[in-house]
């Protein structure tokens, strides 16, 4: 587990006052921060720096949030919390579908984002386990390695965004068991309604674009009428 005192996270967002609210908040409450003022000036910084935790504006000038959020997804699992003046559902969709692992509207109380990104950084590692369960499951040439959290296919690493690891240490907790979206929702620790459990949809079919050799007819992660999601290893 990333401790808090230990965790570094990059705020990118063009206002330079919010930059600067956001940065002495978090400094305040246990955390390295640093900061980008857009797209352009946090890929550099992502160059030569590690981060446990980005929060990134999604109204940008030039390239917005959404737009960086997809292009580091392609080479980076780092958790993402979007912000956004947007809090539409419809916008929400799209910020999971570019591969963030929350979103909050603006405006936010300050503590509001403290406890978001402390839940974040509980939730990507740690392990369910309420049954036992083999330390490999197969599906097809794709592996999971549940002791390392680590997902594969053939000899290569694929990487996860922090919810969709925690979506697989899920579900190999419970193998060829349906978990109900509602059930996802609460053990990612989301506020409950159907626009999370939409958002849920959303992950799933990214995690199986990863898993399956035709995501549109899944072998492996299956939907279970009626009962939820289920994966089915070898």
């Amino acid at each position: 587990m990333v401790e808090v005192n230990d965790a570094h996270i990059l705020i990118v967002d063009d206002d330079e006052r919010i930059r600067g609210l956001l940065q002495k908040f978090l400094s305040r409450n246990g955390f390295w921060v640093s900061a980008a003022r857009d797209a352009g000036h946090a890929r550099r910084l992502l160059e030569g720096l590690e981060f446990d935790l980005l929060v990134i504006d999604v109204m940008m000038p030039g390239e917005d949030g959404f737009s960086l959020t997809r292009s580091l997804r392609e080479t980076l699992a780092t958790p993402i919390l979007l912000l956004t003046a947007k809090g539409e559902t419809r916008d929400r969709i799209t910020g999971f579908e570019a591969g963030a692992d929350d979103y909050l509207p603006k405006p936010f109380e300050p503590k509001e984002l403290l406890l978001r990104i402390n839940a974040i950084l509980r939730r990507v590692p740690h392990v369910l386990a309420e049954k036992p369960v083999p330390k490999t499951l197969q599906m097809g040439p794709v592996r999971y390695d549940l002791t390392r959290g680590e997902l594969w296919n053939g000899g290569q690493l694929v990487r996860l965004t922090a919810t969709e690891s925690m979506l697989m240490r899920i579900f190999a907790a419970r193998p060829n068991e349906p978990v109900s979206r509602a059930a996802l929702v609460e053990e990612l620790g989301r506020d409950k309604g159907q626009a999370q459990e939409r958002a849920v949809d959303v992950q799933i079919t990214r995690l199986r674009r990863k898993i399956e050799a035709d995501p549109k007819s899944p072998r492996y992660l299956q939907t279970v009428r009626g009962a939820g999601y289920m994966l089915a290893p070898e």
